[in-house]
């Protein structure tokens, strides 16, 4: 695969071979970055774990500090008594039965995050197989599922992101821009880790962390050293 000239330039500054600290990857990766647009730093995180199995997947949620520096678009399904809170809230779209015939009829899917009350769970099933495979299935794990659909509005909004294995067992999940700087992206990353780290399944064996990566949209991927967690 051929590379561009700034991947070049940056996989020349990065040590391939090298664990980094956190800081240090942070740092290289905004170095890195000379993209035209604003780059998202992702973390890439592999686990010592099987998520065939039921006991051993690692799901769940977190509100980074700094947020994702993206402008999140949430739509909510609720009883019309909860409408004006979830509006209030920020929510961008809310509905019933409306939305679910717009999202199936129309393939209308403007939005990058679903909350659903309980008592609509039952609706939302229908769109299981066009929401399930985007990744926008609400579930009570990530607190999208909840009866105070107005608090899930605002941690979306805030920067709650939802980390969940891949087939692969590996998390992928969005820390920020280059923008933000090393300091905030660092906050975003220690956040991240923490909740990983205390997600850590019982039925787990060995080694937990297996490698982390953090790479720039554009950018090359800078590998961390996992020994300070201690799994």
């Amino acid at each position: 695969m051929k590379h561009g000239k700034n991947y070049v330039d940056a996989a020349k500054v990065v040590d391939r071979t090298k664990l980094y600290d956190a800081s240090e990857a942070l740092e290289l990766a905004c170095q890195c970055a000379k993209a035209k647009f604003d780059e998202t730093v992702e973390a890439h995180i592999r686990l010592g774990v099987d998520s065939r199995h039921a006991d051993q997947q690692v799901r769940g949620a977190v509100v980074l500090p700094n947020g994702t520096g993206k402008t999140i678009r949430v739509c909510v399904f609720c009883k019309e008594d909860k409408y004006d809170a979830a509006k209030e809230a920020g929510a961008d779209y809310v509905g019933g039965m409306d939305l679910v015939d717009k999202i199936m009829k129309e393939n209308w899917m403007d939005f990058d995050v679903v909350v659903a009350s309980p008592d609509m769970m039952g609706l939302v099933g229908r769109l299981g197989k066009i929401l399930g495979p985007r990744g926008l299935m609400p579930n009570p794990k990530a607190g999208t599922v909840t009866p105070d659909v107005a608090k899930a509005v605002t941690e979306a909004k805030a920067g709650k992101i939802e980390y969940r294995l891949d087939k692969t067992n590996i998390i992928h999940c969005p820390i920020g821009k280059t923008s933000f700087g090393k300091e905030k992206l660092e906050e975003n990353f220690n956040t991240l880790m923490d909740a990983i780290v205390k997600a850590k399944p019982a039925a787990a064996k060995g080694q937990y962390l297996k490698s982390v990566v953090v790479a720039s949209t554009m950018g090359v991927g800078i590998k961390i050293s996992t020994s300070k967690y201690g799994v």
